[in-house]
């Protein structure tokens, strides 16, 4: 089986700039993964989201989707920012629905594109809300749009840049078992950057540390505990330490 989400030699370099930002970086994530990537600030991580998503190109190496290679944004992969990024003039199912009828979208009749909204706004619990309009929206309320949106898509690859770090902490917690439960349902790999360790270590089946300069995969952490992990105290316990010392080193490098 390919993997949902291949990197293979993936370099980022800026024009103008001396070195690359990012140099012979690797990463293959199967369905139903979920991947927390790691890195210092300004190390490149967001750049390295926009080249898998294929909002920017790489400088050098290939990214493929199931085998597809991405070269451009495609109905596969499905990105969120910490800003959810909705249109304030649009009603938020008008918001989830946004870009289904684009060009690089599989063709769907409008009842088809109707039907995709509705399972997604009521995935995320939001039935009640689907004619509200951004401003009457709470933090939480507009990332649970936001990742509505992604999932109308029925992507492959859900690709999550710090999408709970404005939120606050029992907000993050019910937006982190919300992102369980759809990657549990649909079979989407994820990849989702994150600052927090902790959230890493409740989430994700895999830890990647991004560090260097130029950066690349420096340290892996495979994270076999079942989910929820509230209660592996020691396991997650040691394991942070761990990754919190390989994540000093590399802001502080000997």
């Amino acid at each position: 089986m390919s993997a949902a989400l291949q990197a293979d030699g993936v370099a980022v370099r800026y024009p103008g700039a001396a070195a690359p930002v990012l140099a012979d970086f690797d990463l293959a994530v199967a369905p139903g993964e979920i991947v927390a990537l790691l890195g210092p600030s300004g190390v490149g991580k967001s750049s390295l989201l926009r080249v898998l998503g294929g909002l920017q190109a790489p400088s050098a190496g290939a990214v493929t989707a199931g085998g597809v290679a991405v070269h451009a944004p495609q109905p596969r992969i499905a990105v969120a920012f910490q800003d959810p990024g909705l249109l304030p003039w649009l009603t938020l199912e008008a918001n989830v629905a946004f870009g289904l009828d684009f060009k690089r979208q599989p063709a769907r009749s409008k009842a088809e594109r109707q039907a995709l909204v509705d399972a997604a706004i009521a995935e995320v619990g939001l039935d009640a809300a689907r004619k509200l309009h951004p401003a009457a929206l709470s933090g939480g309320m507009a990332q649970r749009t936001a990742l509505a949106r992604c999932l109308a898509r029925r992507p492959e690859v859900l690709l999550l840049d710090e999408p709970f770090g404005a939120l606050d902490e029992v907000t993050r917690a019910d937006m982190q078992r919300l992102l369980l439960k759809v990657v549990a349902d649909h079979g989407a790999a994820a990849l989702i950057i994150t600052h927090d360790i902790d959230e890493a270590l409740a989430l994700a089946d895999r830890v990647v540390l991004l560090g260097g300069a130029p950066a690349r995969a420096i340290g892996e952490w495979p994270i076999a505990l079942p989910h929820p992990r509230d209660d592996a105290i020691a396991e997650t316990g040691a394991l942070r330490v761990e990754i919190l010392t390989a994540l000093r080193a590399a802001i502080r490098p000997h």
